[in-house]
């Protein structure tokens, strides 16, 4: 691919600030950039927030650049304060590699890791960082950080006027800063990327570089994905959306894009799936029934993307059963009432569902449908009883239950 890298994202909509005016002109020259982001192994899996990222590393290669993935090995025993309302959990060394190798597995199905001039390389700043003492990093780096200047930025400046700030994590923002400068010596690192609430640490790295090596480095930061209707990007009912199968399985995954809101279809199209923007435009020039079909390519190509594409067919034929089978009851030949997303957003549990539905007088009573293998939702058996029913769970905007053979009810949601 022969676009300017900065060109794409700025099409994509994934540029929110960058420290060089000439950022762009740094990716049109004959050789490849090398840039890097970081990622925090403080679970076994990364989630959908940071398939931003994860994107921008692969446009970067893909316009003929090298990516660095960095894994926190050192630094998530410190913990980043940036976002954060309070400390984070202490974690040990068995559990940072052990995220860090999982995680770099969920990276790799979308970066190619080789030995090529494009091929991205994998780095744990533990590497350099664990085997500095305490007095060397003090010595190296810390003549070079203004006390009064780390005060001023997001990351610390916000906890400082809600819960305070450890002196463990005050220090994160030096080890950072390290990481970019070392990166810059060992690999001819320019550039540093990350999320918009790493922008201070990605400053203070660029001064550093500046100040003990003369350096000109660059960097540039992602936005904050966030939904149209003013929720959280990234969380269900059931919690955070994984990349893990384990924690999410690859239905409940498309689930969760297929039921993504219609003004979110072009933005989300635009930032998790590899289409052309003309073609995402016109995949969502329309609404109705055609903004439905862009949620099934969004959903689809996300899937493929991170699990696969055997597995995001298996999610689309699951998907599309359900639909056809809530489909034969769409009219108004049964039972249907509308149910505000509002209602439904917190979870409703399937006992209360029944009842709300008029397929049972009362939770005991379709305690024991259920227990005898009679109610489905949306053509789907259901045999725990505690089983909450979320909007992943609609097809199409609606929930169809079925008690026995005959018995039927649809919510229709709005």
């Amino acid at each position: 691919m022969s676009a300017n890298f900065h060109d794409i994202l700025a099409e994509r909509g994934f540029i929110a600030q960058s420290t060089d005016a000439e950022i762009r002109a740094r990716f049109a020259g004959p050789a490849p950039v090398t840039a890097y982001i970081g990622f925090d192994p403080t679970a076994d899996s990364l989630h959908v927030g940071s398939l931003v990222p994860i994107m921008g590393l692969y446009w970067l290669q893909q316009c003929g650049h090298r990516p660095l993935v960095v894994v926190g090995g050192a630094t998530a025993l410190v913990g980043d304060p940036s976002g954060k309302t309070e400390a984070r959990k202490m974690l040990s060394r068995e559990d940072v590699q052990a995220n860090a190798q999982a995680i770099a597995r969920q990276i790799g199905s979308v970066v190619r890791f080789d030995d090529s001039a494009t091929g991205a390389v994998l780095l744990d700043n533990a590497d350099w960082l664990a085997s500095l003492t305490w007095i060397d990093l003090l010595r190296e780096a810390g003549p070079h950080f203004s006390v009064n200047r780390m005060l001023t930025m997001d990351s610390v400046k916000g906890r400082l006027e809600g819960n305070g700030i450890s002196f463990l994590e005050f220090n994160y923002m030096v080890m950072q800063a390290y990481d970019f400068r070392q990166l810059y010596r060992s690999h001819g690192c320019t550039v540093q990327m990350g999320g918009q609430d790493q922008w201070g640490n990605i400053v203070m790295g660029l001064e550093l570089a500046r100040r003990t090596d003369e350096a000109h480095l660059a960097g540039l930061t992602f936005p904050l994905v966030t939904r149209s209707d003013g929720g959280k990007f990234g969380k269900s009912e059931k919690g955070n959306i994984w990349l893990s199968p384990e924690r999410t399985p690859p239905y409940e995954f498309y689930q969760f894009w297929r039921n993504v809101g219609d003004a979110d279809v072009r933005k989300f199209l635009g930032f998790f799936t590899t289409l052309p923007m003309a073609q995402v435009d016109a995949l969502t020039a329309e609404g109705g029934a055609a903004i439905n079909h862009a949620k099934e390519v969004l959903a689809y190509e996300v899937t493929r993307l991170i699990h696969g594409q055997a597995a995001a067919d298996a999610a689309k034929a699951s998907a599309q059963a359900a639909f056809s089978a809530a489909k034969d009851v769409s009219g108004d030949a049964i039972p249907h009432a509308a149910l505000a997303a509002a209602e439904l957003a917190p979870g409703i549990g399937i006992l209360a569902l029944c009842v709300k539905a008029g397929l049972a007088t009362s939770n005991g009573e379709a305690r024991r449908l259920i227990a005898g293998g009679g109610l489905s939702l949306n053509d789907q058996p259901v045999a725990d009883d505690k089983r909450v029913v979320t909007p992943t769970d609609a097809v199409e905007g609606r929930l169809v239950i079925r008690a026995g053979k005959k018995r039927w009810f649809r919510f229709d949601i709005g």
